[in-house]
């Protein structure tokens, strides 16, 4: 290292960023304390002030490194800290910061969300931030954010909001590529207008009642989990779509054509027939489609899938290259009338790979026709698993569909496997 040019040893420090890291450096020498000004990063870990012992406050510990620094562009900081000692950081280092990350824990501290300045508040300063990551955020009051031009990715993970809350922050974010909001409660109604954004992962905690309203021409990749009523008017870039529900119902749909769509998962407990059925139409371009819903019905009532035509499904969906199968549409595939409509010409062109998950012996006979059309139409097929899951092995028929399921990957033992 002596050997090497100043400008060389500044280089290499600044790929450094852990704080303890930086520490240490400091007390090696002259030469190291003075080439870590020129690091871009600092990271603070969980525990970085465990253990300490000083008289300087951590928030101040914090500052003193910020401050030895020329011109910090990523700031990460997961130990505990407060909001005036956020503030201050803010004002040393706000100009220039590009990437920040905080874990704000201040989930049950509705007194210090209020408080001026609030952490949300200080993070204003910081204007030409690209990316910001907050973690534990309570967010029941608009923040005063006047905007933030340059960012381009906002990710919120586990968070309390309300819904004016919410829009008045995005709309401080009118560039946004990137929205990831993680375990978030407390929202009922989402309206997202953001022109540039292209990714978008949703998680809201809760009653799974909520309503989403997007309006992103851009959009490519959207994953919604709790959300009831979904409304996607302009869907030309949309790629990838996962739409599920694990605690509420799936009621309504409503998005414009999915012509450039590739992939997409439907799961939850329940839905309207309406709203799968109108998926299902609107995809009709979809490469890889995975299914787990295990009930359909209105409101309280638990109804199985009706009779699906086989025939008339990949008829329907002509480019579908895998299918992930699960529990109720599998079974709507496998209806005493589901292969009646089949000719001497039909072939399922594009599907090479198929994943079915099998909960009940029941009808052994139709599904195991059912496996075999796939196999005999299906002209490209390179692999079919057959997963058995919570089969309950009392039932009367649980041998015979297994002896069943036994003859048919031994057949067909090149391209069917039994998991």
């Amino acid at each position: 290292m002596e050997s090497l040019p100043d400008a060389v040893v500044q280089y290499i420090f600044s790929f450094m960023n852990n704080a303890r890291d930086v520490a240490v450096c400091k007390c090696v020498s002259k030469r190291w304390k003075d080439s870590l000004p020129y690091i871009k990063s600092l990271y603070f870990p969980r525990n970085s002030f465990d253990s300490h012992t000083g008289i300087d406050h951590p928030d101040t510990i914090v500052w003193k490194m910020i401050s030895s620094v020329f011109k910090l562009e990523e700031l990460v900081v997961y130990s505990p800290f407060s909001s005036i000692g956020l503030a201050s950081w803010m004002l040393l280092a706000g100009s220039s910061l590009k990437h920040l990350e905080l874990r704000m824990d201040n989930l049950a501290e509705y007194q210090n969300c209020i408080d001026s300045p609030s952490k949300l508040e200080c993070i204003s300063t910081a204007k030409n931030l690209e990316s910001l990551k907050l973690w534990g955020v309570l967010m029941m009051n608009s923040p005063k954010w006047d905007a933030f031009p340059k960012l381009q990715s906002l990710e919120i993970v586990g968070a309390k909001l309300e819904d004016p809350a919410l829009t008045a922050a995005l709309r401080a974010c009118p560039n946004l590529k990137n929205l990831l909001l993680l375990g978030c409660e407390g929202v009922r109604s989402v309206l997202i207008e953001l022109p540039s954004l292209e990714q978008c992962k949703l998680d809201f905690y809760g009653m799974g009642n909520y309503s989403l309203t997007l309006t992103s021409p851009k959009i490519e990749f959207l994953e919604v989990q709790g959300c009831s009523w979904i409304s996607v008017c302009e869907t030309a870039c949309l790629r990838n779509l996962s739409i599920s529900n694990n605690a509420g119902r799936v009621y309504m749909v409503d998005f414009g054509k999915l012509a450039a769509l590739e992939f997409l998962s439907i799961r939850g407990v329940q839905w309207c027939w309406d709203a799968i059925s109108k998926m299902l139409q609107l995809a009709s371009e979809v490469k890889h489609l995975y299914m787990k819903v295990e009930f359909t019905g209105d409101f309280d009532s638990l109804q199985p899938f009706p009779e699906i035509d086989l025939v008339d499904f990949f008829n329907s969906h002509p480019k579908l290259q895998k299918f992930d199968i699960h529990g109720a549409m599998f079974a709507a595939l496998c209806q005493k009338n589901s292969l009646k409509n089949v000719q001497s010409g039909f072939v399922i062109p594009c599907l090479e790979e198929v994943v079915v998950t099998v909960r009940s012996p029941l009808n052994a006979e139709q599904k195991i026709s059912t496996l075999e059309s796939l196999l005999k139409y299906g002209k490209v097929m390179k692999s079919m698993a057959i997963r058995i899951l919570q089969m309950r092995s009392s039932h009367s028929s649980a041998d015979d569909f297994f002896d069943e399921i036994c003859r048919f990957q031994r057949m067909n033992h090149k391209t069917v496997r039994i998991e």
